[in-house]
């Protein structure tokens, strides 16, 4: 129960405080780490916001999680690049 109540405090508080700062810093941080194709826009600023919010409240409540499941993710992307360049390697395009 403690845990809930923390995650839906860091919820509201990372929620609340992303877009009241939208304008002058969350946009352009966005911008600067997304790629062109999603880039941050007044249209997205709530959908931004709340993903930055779960995130941010699930890594305050549980960061050994969100730290083993960054290290799947690029340790999956890594061997699926390793098997993209093997099968580009392989493919013949004549």
């Amino acid at each position: 129960m403690t845990v809930t109540v923390i995650w839906l405090i860091a919820f509201a508080l990372i929620l609340f405080f992303s877009l009241r700062m939208w304008e002058s810093s969350v946009s352009a941080g966005l911008n600067k780490v997304v790629p062109r194709a999603i880039k941050s826009d007044d249209g997205n600023r709530w959908v931004w916001s709340l993903a930055l919010a779960i995130l941010g409240a699930t890594t305050l409540v549980r960061p050994i999680d969100m730290l083993l499941t960054a290290i799947v993710i690029a340790i999956l992307g890594l061997i699926i690049k390793k098997v993209a360049g093997w099968a580009m390697d392989r493919a013949n395009f004549h």
